[in-house]
């Protein structure tokens, strides 16, 4: 029996297929201290200017925040931007860590989500957008609604 609250997102990074295009999606667990899940679960999260890096084997995500829980105890965390560390396989990180050193990518944070009671964050592996491919990315999106709102009003009219 699943809980309440899973496969709810509970926070996400909207800029970041703005900014990046993303070419692969990954699942990483996140090492939480104290009342942090709490929060989570309460939606306190933001991880709109986070980031991750690769330290020594190790991949951390830098500058999200989640809130102190209110009703909290002495283990509560006293810095809510502090850099959490991220639960990948070895093989995955290796990869990570090739592909962010000689291509030029880097590693996106997309959203924080529940699954089977534990927190999960889906980090992408993207690559910056330019000006011009953000102006021609809402070119395709405004030339697609136009597209769309054409088909609908011709079913309204054969109707």
């Amino acid at each position: 029996m699943g809980k309440k609250n899973d496969g709810k997102v509970l926070a996400q990074n909207k800029k970041a297929s703005h900014d990046y295009f993303i070419e692969d999606t990954y699942e990483a667990g996140l090492v939480l201290t104290g009342t942090e899940i709490k929060s989570l679960r309460l939606g306190r999260a933001n991880i709109g200017d986070a980031f991750a890096t690769i330290r020594n084997g190790e991949i951390f995500i830098h500058n999200m925040h989640i809130s102190p829980f209110e009703q909290g105890n002495r283990f509560n965390p006293t810095d809510p931007t502090r850099a959490r560390k991220l639960l990948l396989h070895r093989v995955q990180i290796h990869k990570l860590l090739g592909q962010t050193k000689t291509e030029g990518y880097t590693i996106v944070p997309l959203k924080i989500y529940v699954r089977n009671g534990y927190a999960k964050l889906l980090i992408g592996l993207g690559r910056g957008k330019k000006q011009y491919d953000k102006r021609e990315a809402a070119a395709k999106r405004d030339a697609q609604r136009d597209i769309q709102r054409i088909l609908r009003e011709k079913q309204k009219v054969a109707r």
